[in-house]
């Protein structure tokens, strides 16, 4: 399986693969680059503006320490942002979303993911229910890359939130069903989209909450568990071990419930007890380690055995 680098949720999720979306002249971007940060967020909430604003701001984000904060407490400017998000529902269904309409709603939920991350504005954006607002994009199903992105980037906003633990935001998430849509998201998303999707339920899953709500019903956990066995079938011919770490990861975690481990003893994915994923396993000794613990908390000493006496083989213990 392939190597990949570490996910960083902080980060532009597109990179090079956004195309630039502005439509001032030559002379008129060269004006707008001197401009100050303040006046970038005053740009936002003028119509004529706002579209090279979302560019620049989303794409300096990471150099200015204090720009969520102004965001969120400048007149109008979530507003704004909201703005442009409702203004392409109507485009969600059926799928008719342009590439730079996409590109210009994500410029937009970029700078949401940043107020999202800040530790002053965390709260104050989960209070207001923003998240709410991203959910009928993670709830498309078309493959295109304008939809894909659109996903992504809203992911993206979500792992920003469960990305530094707190009860408070695992409970809003679970009482507004992101579970459904982030599944939905591990069945037809790309490489990266799963990743993302399968995180932000992966750190669900390690607050005792999450792991609590998961496990309630047989329902619930069979959900869960037969998407990451598909997902798991599926790396076997689009490897990544990127995603295999976090799947292993949520297999282990859900294996601490004493009725989920149970059921895994007959549900546990195939390939991850038939050594399949061992070649794999040599690049990442930690991961690797989680396999060694979620059989043996499955199957018990005896049982896993066979199993881990194979991964040690192969990781050279």
């Amino acid at each position: 399986m392939s190597n990949n680098p570490p996910l960083n949720l902080n980060a532009n999720l597109f990179g090079s693969q956004q195309p630039s979306s502005s439509s001032q002249s030559p002379h008129q971007q060269r004006e707008r680059k001197g401009a100050s940060l303040e006046q970038l967020v005053l740009d936002l909430c003028d119509r004529d503006l706002r579209e090279s604003a979302l560019l620049d701001l989303s794409k300096k984000r990471e150099a200015f320490q204090d720009l969520a904060p102004l965001l969120w407490h400048s007149f109008g400017t979530i507003a704004a942002l909201l703005q442009e998000i409702v203004s392409i529902y109507p485009y969600l269904a059926p799928p008719n979303l342009s590439p730079s309409q996409s590109n210009r709603v994500c410029n937009a939920l970029a700078l949401l993911q940043c107020v999202a991350s800040h530790p002053d504005t965390r709260i104050l954006f989960l209070n207001a229910h923003m998240p709410l607002y991203l959910y009928p994009f993670l709830n498309t199903t078309s493959k295109t890359k304008p939809f894909e992105y659109l996903r992504l980037t809203s992911l993206g906003v979500i792992g920003a939130l469960v990305k530094v633990d707190d009860t408070e935001v695992i409970g809003f998430l679970l009482q507004t069903e992101i579970i459904p849509l982030c599944l939905r998201t591990m069945e037809n998303g790309s490489e990266l989209s799963k990743t993302v999707a399968t995180f932000i339920v992966q750190k669900i899953l390690l607050d005792d909450i999450g792991l609590r709500y998961i496990c309630a019903t047989a329902e619930r956990f069979f959900a869960v568990i037969q998407v990451l066995s598909t997902m798991i079938e599926s790396l076997s011919e689009q490897p990544s071990m990127r995603l295999l770490k976090h799947i292993i990861r949520c297999c282990l975690r859900l294996s601490d419930n004493s009725r989920a481990c149970e059921a895994l003893r007959d549900h546990l994915p195939k390939l991850l007890t038939d050594r399949t994923v061992d070649r794999c396993l040599r690049e990442d000794p930690a991961t690797g380690r989680w396999l060694q613990q979620l059989l043996l908390n499955v199957y018990g000493e005896i049982g896993a055995a066979a199993f881990q006496g194979g991964l040690e083989l192969m990781m050279g213990n």
